[in-house]
């Protein structure tokens, strides 16, 4: 089965309904007195940010927001796949896919959209447009749930693959961060004859050092990079318990996440204010769309199977080998990209480095993006 549906997001009333009154109905949990983020999301934060997500809030204006992008579903390998497909009205665009990653969906390209398939409209180069294919990985919102085990990186970079066979381009571009920054260069792997190029943000596996480093790697890097290291150890250390829940018991937490919205908030939320370059979340991103954003995966009921990820990440097969695929790399203010460790795998042609900006850069900087993404494929077109 090949055939591309047309689709339109329309959330029954009932479940709008049902979401304010769980979250009138939340039991919030005892708080050590004095402990702020440290010991995790603070509940005063927690309250007042659920309270305005109840009282002031309207999904019925995102929810159109969204529906004023042609969206689409189609079946490949067994899966659901929902996708945006906004073409640019230059006649000679090049097609990117752009790929998000956890705790992320396509939201997180709104502000991105316009300039980059319209740039003539947003006082840029017409010889920088794009089509746009911005999927929702599976197991993710629309794309979701989950038709079986199995979707790591590889499986649906080749979905995805297939996914641009279908739309008719045989030459094309990827970009993606986090999980977008496995998935996207994975892409260049799977089908090289057709990706003319992959540009990544806030990259890990593939992109950093692997193990810890000596006295004398350690004394070789610049001082940026240096920093880099200690955020990637701090991550290691206090940071990524989330991971290891993910990558191994992912069903036993979705059974809290899926029933309790103030959960699922908390969940995300905590990324937001971890990974952003900024003291709070909404500080760095706009609030309406961070709740859209979790919205995404409360309405659909995906945090289980979007956390499955994590899980076969961790029991893949498919790790990443040197690709051929030239490279581009945009490292803002909280990433920990390093280009000695790239290039050990990576077809490095182009490298960014940004002082503002962090893991969500199309939320939070996507001036800086969007420049970033115009000049390294403007070599490829």
């Amino acid at each position: 089965m090949t055939a591309i549906n047309e689709f339109r997001i329309d959330i029954p009333q009932s479940d709008l309904d049902d979401l304010r009154r769980r979250l009138a109905h939340t039991r919030w949990g005892a708080q050590l007195p004095g402990a702020e983020w440290e010991r995790g999301v603070p509940v005063g934060y927690l309250k007042e940010l659920t309270e305005y997500w109840a009282a002031k809030y309207d999904w019925r204006v995102h929810e159109a927001e969204l529906n004023a992008y042609p969206q689409y579903v189609t079946d490949i390998d067994g899966q659901r796949l929902h996708f945006l497909h906004v073409k640019s009205p230059e006649p000679d665009a090049l097609p990117l896919v752009l790929v998000h990653g956890w705790p992320g969906s396509i939201v997180e390209f709104l502000d991105v959209i316009g300039p980059l398939s319209d740039p003539r409209a947003h006082g840029g180069d017409p010889a920088d447009a794009f089509d746009l294919v911005i999927p929702s990985l599976p197991g993710f919102g629309f794309s979701g749930p989950l038709s079986g085990p199995g979707w790591d990186s590889r499986r649906i970079a080749s979905a995805f693959a297939e996914l641009m066979h279908r739309l008719g381009y045989h030459r094309y571009g990827a970009q993606g961060g986090d999980f977008g920054a496995f998935v996207a260069p994975d892409l260049g792997r799977v089908d090289p004859q057709h990706v003319v190029g992959v540009h990544v943000n806030a990259a890990t596996m593939g992109f950093i050092p692997f193990g810890e480093l000596g006295e004398d790697e350690l004394a070789a890097l610049t001082d940026a990079e240096r920093a880099r290291v200690a955020r990637m150890r701090a991550f290691l250390g206090e940071g990524n318990g989330y991971f290891q829940i993910q990558a191994t018991r992912p069903q036993t937490l979705a059974h809290a996440l899926v029933d309790s919205p103030a959960g699922q908030l908390a969940w995300i939320v905590e990324k937001f204010k971890e990974w952003t370059h900024g003291d709070l979340p909404e500080r760095s991103v706009d609030r309406d769309q961070m709740l859209t954003n979790v919205m995404l995966y409360w309405l659909t009921g995906t945090a289980g199977s979007a956390a499955n990820l994590y899980y076969e990440s961790m029991h893949t097969r498919n790790w990443p080998t040197p690709s051929d695929v030239p490279t581009g790399v945009a490292v803002f203010a909280e990433d920990i990209a390093i280009r000695h460790y790239a290039e050990r795998g990576n077809t490095i042609v182009h490298w960014s480095e940004f002082d503002r900006g962090g893991h969500f850069a199309a939320m939070e900087a996507p001036d800086l993006l969007v420049q970033d993404v115009r000049t390294f494929f403007r070599s490829f077109r």
